[in-house]
């Protein structure tokens, strides 16, 4: 990875951390209450679903940023320089594209809960508190991706 992207990262790095910390309070807050009360928080559930999927989003973030995504490593470093540039352009537009289309649809999601008032079911409030974040960050990923894709084009074969 280039010296100038990895400065970038750091924001990701932090809020990952962060959400992984808060997963673990609210974990070990629910352990600790069943422990002692055999009853659990009826909220922990619901928070902890929600943040999972920004802590899956900001690490895959972070994975396209370094260019660290899943791929066949077999496949990709068998070939001449000029075809690991090739696949690795279309690896980033493929990623784009699908990160674009996750946004459209995501968005759509989130503007429904909104629009129909939908409830989440342990807490009660606004469920497009959650849904908003998938949308958000399908967007951050598909930057990130059209980032790697400029480094990628830019570079010298």
């Amino acid at each position: 990875m280039p010296p100038q992207a990895r400065g970038r990262l750091c924001w990701e790095d932090w809020v990952g951390a962060a959400v992984l910390l808060a997963l673990a309070a609210i974990t070990f807050a629910n352990v600790i209450m069943r422990y002692f009360t055999d009853q659990s928080f009826a909220w922990t559930e619901e928070i902890s679903i929600s943040l999972m999927v920004v802590l899956t989003m900001v690490a895959a973030s972070a994975a396209v940023a370094r260019d660290r995504h899943i791929r066949i490593e077999a496949f990709f470093e068998r070939g001449s320089p000029q075809r690991r540039r090739r696949l690795a352009l279309v690896s980033a537009a493929a990623t784009v594209a699908a990160f674009v289309i996750l946004t459209v649809l995501a968005t759509r999601f989130a503007y429904d809960d909104y629009r129909f008032e939908v409830t989440s079911p342990g807490i009660g409030v606004p469920q497009w508190w959650y849904s908003v974040w998938l949308p958000v960050l399908s967007l951050v990923i598909a930057v990130r991706g059209a980032q790697v894709f400029w480094r990628k084009w830019r570079a010298t074969p």
